[in-house]
């Protein structure tokens, strides 16, 4: 099969295409189907790999790509995981713990959804990585509940853009921070009711003032480092943070005072390590919540730009860019 490797830790450059031995057909028990790979999204934790600071758990794939959409080839789909009744030939999007960069490639069978009504192969990967890390953090996790309000810091990102989709999507009042005037301006063509440039202006205030001084319920926080104590001062009473990347550190000096007297909760969480057990939850609440609003066509992926498997290493430039605004995806 055509593989994209590591060829060691460093630049884009590192991203080399390869061919390896085709997986073998997983077999009764396993649990696993084999996909054959029409498209891979790309996701920052690739980066974070490609450079060596985001170590493969064991067993898995040292190929980069979480997600990936395309057709099943074979394997266990007699499993009792196989809740959707999927079949031989079925189009599927699916999370992985690797491998996602080649044209083959294994997936839990828990973790495959269907194509949503009339998507692409590259909508539909996607689809997987944002998806099942929003909703398990925003409302697992964060539990967003009907009436409260959400700061996504980082609202131009992969995950920031699924975040203002599906909490929009959901009715729920969307706050974002990026780092632009025109990031925040496509934040608010996707549905964010507010968009700050935290480069021009102070998030606290600029929430304080738009919630009458009640602050936000929940935050997403790809930050952390200096931004947790000001997250806190921004919260409502009983709010909740979610810390899912410590791009700003990983540490923060944070009012405990605040956190008792208000009833703060600061949390977070990795979803490559969770077992299967696990992502068969996400897995189910996504067909059941929100696979009906891609079906209809009120939510749907933005996809920011495509490149070929052979062009990862473009794709991974754009990545650490930050110029996107939505996914980049692979075709395969």
């Amino acid at each position: 099969m055509r593989v994209i490797e590591i060829k060691e830790y460093g630049t884009p450059e590192m991203l080399v295409p390869a061919t390896r031995p085709d997986p073998a057909i997983p077999n009764a028990g396993s649990g696993e189907v084999l996909i054959k790979v029409l498209a891979a999204g790309i996701n920052r934790p690739d980066v974070l790999q490609r450079k060596g600071h985001y170590p493969v758990p064991a067993g898995a794939s040292d190929i980069p790509g979480l997600e990936v959409a395309g057709e099943i080839v074979g394997g266990d789909l007699a499993h009792i995981d196989n809740v959707f009744g999927l079949k031989m030939g079925d189009k599927v999007c699916a999370l992985v713990q690797g491998g996602g960069y080649a044209n083959l490639c294994l997936a839990p069978i828990a973790q495959c959804l269907p194509y949503p009504k009339d998507f692409t192969d590259q909508e539909a990967a996607a689809l997987p990585e944002t998806f099942y890390t929003v909703w398990s953090n925003v409302f697992m996790r964060g539990q967003l509940s009907e009436g409260e309000t959400l700061l996504v810091q980082g609202g131009s990102s992969g995950i920031g853009v699924t975040a203002i989709l599906i909490a929009k999507a959901l009715g729920h009042k969307v706050f974002v921070t990026a780092g632009t005037d025109e990031k925040c301006a496509a934040c608010l063509k996707l549905g964010a009711d507010v968009a700050i440039n935290y480069k021009t202006h102070d998030f606290v205030e600029e929430i304080k003032t738009a919630t009458d001084g009640k602050g936000v319920n929940v935050i997403l926080d790809m930050v952390t480092g200096s931004y947790v104590q000001r997250e806190i001062d921004c919260l409502a009473d009983d709010g909740r943070i979610v810390i899912i990347a410590i791009q700003g550190g990983s540490k923060a000096e944070v009012s405990t005072n605040q956190i008792l007297r208000r009833r703060l909760t600061v949390t977070g969480s990795t979803l490559r390590p969770r077992p299967v057990a696990f992502k068969k939850q996400i897995t189910k609440q996504l067909y059941d919540h929100i696979w009906p609003l891609l079906n209809s066509g009120q939510l749907k992926p933005v996809i920011y730009k495509t490149f070929t498997l052979d062009q990862a290493s473009e794709a991974h430039r754009l990545m650490e860019s930050s110029e996107h605004v939505g996914k980049i995806v692979l075709t395969v």
